[in-house]
């Protein structure tokens, strides 16, 4: 790890004045705020970052819970292209891996598809990759080779067009728990602080550097006993009724539409 000092290189410093972020939950916000108060999540802890180095950064998002990555490409690359944005997030495929018919070169030509297309509009394009679920919550210990083979696409996608990676495999604080919500399923405020870090350091944001990978201050460790109630627990709480949803057919996001569809002024 490197001594955590901001990269100043004034060649790798970009100006941006149309930011628009295409995704699902993790970039809608959930698990950052509430449907009552509001959701923030890293995209607008991102853009709010930008528009200090930016005065007049527009940002749009279009994410939408539970969109699968044909959804994204389908619904959301189109109007991203009409707002002519200078720099784009693409995040997709976390809900499509958990799903029984999970096909990696199916989400990773979506996600190619989206990154040419921006690139080739004239925007700097940036993405990342998924953490390994099975250290997260161990009843997802079936997935981790799915999220290996979909990170190794979306490299290699990402080196074919030119677009910029935050690592975000592989770090250990990523499994620390406080950096997820109660449903395991997205970030906690930290944590969605900590992916807005890893994507400023990567799109190399003046003040930006690689302290996000730093781990958070130790814990007393549960024992056996207590690990296995909240495993319990939060299968009943969280893992039923998603699996309910699958079986109804039904989606978190369903007559959802996107929270911030036009560039508007970045505040706070």
């Amino acid at each position: 790890m490197s001594d955590h000092r901001p990269d100043h290189r004034p060649d790798r410093h970009h100006r941006y004045r149309r930011y628009v972020a295409l995704g699902d939950s993790q970039t809608e916000g959930v698990g950052d705020g509430d449907d009552t108060t509001g959701l923030r999540g890293w995209a607008d802890r991102l853009a709010e970052r930008l528009a200090a180095a930016n005065p007049g950064l527009g940002y749009a998002n279009l994410a939408v819970r539970g969109r699968l990555a044909g959804q994204i490409h389908a619904r959301q690359l189109a109007p991203a292209l009409e707002l002519r944005p200078d720099l784009a997030t693409v995040v997709a495929g976390m809900n499509d891996l958990i799903r029984p018919g999970f096909d990696a070169d199916r989400v990773a030509g979506h996600l190619e598809a989206m990154f040419a297309a921006l690139t080739a509009a004239g925007a700097r394009v940036a993405t990342l990759t998924f953490p390994d679920v099975s250290r997260i919550t161990p009843l997802a210990r079936p997935l981790a080779p799915r999220v290996a083979v979909l990170n190794a696409r979306i490299r290699a996608a990402a080196r074919r067009h030119g677009v910029l990676v935050a690592e975000t495999h592989g770090h250990p604080v990523v499994a620390d728990p406080r950096l997820w919500s109660a449903d395991r399923l997205h970030a906690s405020p930290l944590g969605h602080q900590r992916i807005a870090d890893a994507v400023a350091h990567a799109l190399a944001v003046p003040g930006a550097d690689d302290s996000w990978t730093a781990p958070l201050p130790p814990v007393r460790p549960h024992g056996p006993l207590d690990a296995t109630v909240t495993e319990l627990r939060w299968a009943a709480t969280f893992l039923g009724p998603w699996v309910g949803r699958r079986l109804r057919g039904r989606s978190s996001g369903d007559l959802r539409t996107a929270k911030r569809p036009e560039l508007l002024p970045v505040t706070g």
